[in-house]
This record gives structure tokens, C-alpha cells and sequence, in this order.
């Protein structure tokens, strides 16, 4: 099969995925064979291949948004039939014995393996995924809109409740790439208000589009305090302004996998009046399940840019410069 392939990790920018054919993979097990159609992509991605993470698996092909069909089955498997419509999301295994699992804290897992990172992923013409980690895929959705559902929309929803938006309230995001445009989408239809704050020209004029109430570069900028937060943008040094953004028990959730580190703050302005900051960390599937079926209702309608799984690399050095709007998607068969 055709593949993208990480053998070291690099600044995408020196082009480190190789694009040549592999064996094709073969189920075991509970697994079930997808051939892939598309795949999104994502910062995780970018944390992935240029080493941000702890060291994973070499060589290993990235991709965790994989939108495909069943094509065959390892002993056991029965829970999709072939030719049904999936998903391969980023979590991919989790140990189900652990106390995190137990508790349904599934995404804490003490032994996970994640998609594109610990196991083959999706920039591939197939993937091999445990069928009780596979996601059946609303038919409300394109492939190509549906992938960006499975990190950037999966994420986002888990944010938004770990930012834990009161009915009504309002919401601040900073950064607006692909998961913050589904997270928006999300929380006008649950009839918050929305305050954007992102760098780029054409993400700001997006978002405006899409029904933000104010957007702006400088958070101070905002018409009142927001009653929660999401950051998005993996830069530490947004934490600051973004609390002091928040009104009195107001809640920061960060969403990103990684993150530059965040300066010192001064208690008063940031932290006092019980504002809270939370991190978020993976996801469990209840997550997934749940997003896909409020997506489907809404529905969202990821807005997504298309390329050929040869431009795998080019794609990803267009997404570190900020320069897709909504999400990036790879076209694979």
C-alpha cells in the first residue's frame, strides 16, 4: 500500500514524511482492516512528527482522523460488517483495567496507545484499529467533513465541557484553526454567545462569517468578560491575558497536547475570584460518541481544505504557518 512515512522526526518545513509503499497491514484479533478514503490533519500531527512528544514508535505513519471503510475482519471481530463506514480517532487502545479506566476516565489510561504516534495511523491506503475503538460515522457527513469530527471536533467538545460554559453564557476562544471553528458551531447551537481572539486576518474575518459576536487580536479588546475560555493556541503566554479575561468563577480550559510554557502571573488579576484553569487530555470514546451524535443533529459542516496524500508534507508546513482556514484534510483513495 501506499503510505506517508515518519522515519525520524524533523521540522516539517525540511520535509520529513517519505511517501513509498509498505505491506499492507493485517488485522488481529478484535481489529478490523479500513481502507482509508481521507484523513485529517492536525497540530497533534505536527507535536507528532517534529518531536514535541515523548519519543513514540519509529517509524511509524501519523494520522488519527481516518474516515474509511471495513474491509475485512480478525477473529472475533463482528461489530461492523464490511463495507460499513468508520472512524480512527487518536485514542486507540486503552489498557481497561487501570483505576482512570475503571472510573470511565478512560482518556487518563495508564497504558494507552494512540493512533499515528504508538500505532500505524491513517495517511495511509489502510489502517488496522481495535473495533471497539472504531467510530460508526453519521451519515449526515461527507467523508471529507466528517474527518476533522474525530480529533478537532472530539477535543472541542471535551473542552468545552472542561470550560464548563453556562447556559446561555459567553465563550472566549483564542486560536482558530480546525477545532475552534467546530467548537464555535457548537456553542452558538447550544445559544452562548461567542468572543474570538486569533492573530490571522483571514481566521478572524472566518470567524466573524461563521457568527462570532467580536473578534480581535488583543483579548483586553472584548466588550465584557467572558464566562469561559478555550485555548487552542498552544502558546503558554496566553494564559494570562486569557484569565484576566474571565469573569469571577470563570473557567480556562487549555486543549492542546502540548504548549510552550506559561510566565508567571500575578494572583490578584488572574488567578483570584476562583477562576479556574483546566487541562484536557485526550478523550474518552462517550466523548467521541457524543460529539458525532450532536454534530449530526446541528449539523456541523466542518469547513475543510483538500490535498493529495503525496502533499502530505506540504499540507502540515501550510498548517504550522497558519495558512488553512477550518481544517486540512488528505485525500487518500
Amino acid at each position: 500500500m501506499k503510505a506517508a512515512v515518519l522515519d525520524r522526526t524533523g521540522p516539517i518545513e525540511t520535509s520529513p514524511l517519505s511517501l513509498r509503499d509498505v505491506p499492507d497491514p493485517s488485522p488481529g484479533p478484535g481489529e478490523v482492516l479500513v481502507r482509508v478514503r481521507v484523513c485529517g490533519i492536525c497540530r497533534t500531527d505536527l507535536h507528532v512528527i517534529e518531536g514535541d512528544l515523548p519519543a513514540g514508535r519509529l517509524p511509524v505513519i501519523p494520522g488519527h482522523q481516518g474516515i474509511g471503510t471495513v474491509e475485512a475482519r480478525g477473529e472475533g471481530a463482528g461489530r461492523f460488517p464490511a463495507g460499513s463506514r468508520v472512524g480512527i480517532a487518536w485514542l486507540g487502545r486503552a489498557c481497561g483495567t487501570c483505576s482512570f479506566c475503571v472510573a470511565g476516565k478512560e482518556n487518563l489510561c495508564e497504558g494507552p496507545r494512540f493512533t499515528g504516534y504508538h500505532r500505524d495511523g491513517c495517511f495511509a491506503e489502510y489502517a488496522v484499529v481495535p473495533e471497539a475503538f472504531a467510530y460508526k460515522i453519521p451519515d449526515a457527513f461527507p467523508d471529507a467533513e466528517a474527518a476533522p469530527l474525530l480529533c478537532a471536533g472530539i477535543i472541542g467538545y471535551r473542552a468545552l465541557a472542561r470550560a464548563e460554559l453556562p447556559p446561555g453564557g459567553t465563550l472566549a476562544l483564542y486560536g482558530f484553526g480546525s477545532s475552534a471553528h467546530i467548537v464555535l458551531q457548537l456553542a452558538l447551537h447550544r445559544g452562548a454567545t461567542a468572543y474570538v481572539c486569533t492573530r490571522g486576518a483571514a481566521h478572524r474575518e472566518m470567524a466573524k462569517a461563521m457568527g462570532a459576536a467580536w473578534v480581535g487580536e488583543d483579548p483586553a479588546g472584548m466588550p465584557a468578560p467572558a464566562d469561559s475560555a478555550i485555548l487552542f493556541a498552544p502558546v503558554g503566554e496566553l494564559v494570562p491575558p486569557a484569565l484576566r479575561a474571565l469573569k469571577s468563577g470563570g473557567t480556562l480550559a487549555l486543549a492542546g497536547i502540548h504548549m510552550s510554557d506559561v510566565p508567571s502571573m500575578n494572583y490578584e488579576e488572574c488567578l483570584f475570584h476562583e477562576k479556574n484553569v483546566r487541562s484536557v487530555t485526550a478523550n474518552t470514546r462517550a466523548d467521541g460518541e457524543g460529539l458525532l451524535r450532536e454534530a449530526a443533529e446541528i449539523p456541523i459542516r466542518p469547513k475543510v481544505t483538500l490535498f493529495p496524500l503525496e502533499e502530505a508534507n506540504r499540507a502540515l508546513q501550510m498548517l504550522k504557518a497558519d495558512r488553512i482556514s477550518g481544517s486540512g484534510v488528505l485525500v487518500v483513495s
